[in-house]
């Protein structure tokens, strides 16, 4: 996989504007009281699916129909994250999305794929049997797998020091911070 150009983050972003707004970037003092260290957290907890991954399934969907490939639907596996950004894309897409998880899924993110409209396809006793059961081969042409790890998914997920060098990005002290942390919601 090659790495991204700065031209092509740049043009990703007004894409993934439509659906996340910039994510808040807060200090955290006894954080840094803590560690000796000015520490700021960037809660990707505060995106639609609460994880960093929903701007990768919708710069993927985004760019497979921009391909000229007439998509009719999509399918992966997953445990959770991933599941998410690709049900939110392909539902903005308005392609159906079926997706493989395993038997004992956390229920939370079984209800959150499916509330972005999803067909959760319950197979194996863990990610790889689940993985392993999708389908190797898309159900038809008009059918893509998805892979589990979206090649081109950095591309729509500035860097926080990339985001901070922007012009008026967000509001932070001119301080260089010492340290970066993404926040989780789980």
């Amino acid at each position: 996989m090659s790495l991204f150009t700065l031209a092509q983050l740049e043009a990703a972003v007004p894409l993934v504007r439509t659906v996340v707004p910039p994510t808040p970037l807060y200090a955290w003092p006894l954080l840094a009281k803590r560690t000796g260290a000015q520490v700021w957290v960037k809660h990707e907890n505060h995106t639609p699916i609460g994880a960093f991954k929903v701007r990768g399934g919708i710069v993927y969907l985004d760019a497979l129909k921009r391909s000229g490939v007439a998509l009719q639907g999509v399918v992966t596996a997953t445990r959770g994250n991933h599941g998410q950004s690709i049900a939110l894309a392909a539902a903005r897409a308005g392609l159906p999305c079926a997706i493989f998880v395993p038997h004992g899924n956390s229920r939370e993110k079984n209800a959150a794929m499916r509330a972005f409209g999803a067909e959760l396809i319950v197979a194996g006793a863990d990610f790889d049997e689940s993985r392993d059961m999708r389908p190797s081969s898309p159900p038809s042409a008009a059918t893509t797998t998805c892979p589990r790890s979206i090649p081109i998914w950095s591309r729509a997920w500035p860097p926080t020091r990339w985001r901070c060098s922007r012009p008026n990005p967000i509001s932070m002290p001119s301080t260089r911070p010492s340290a970066w942390v993404r926040g989780s919601a789980a």
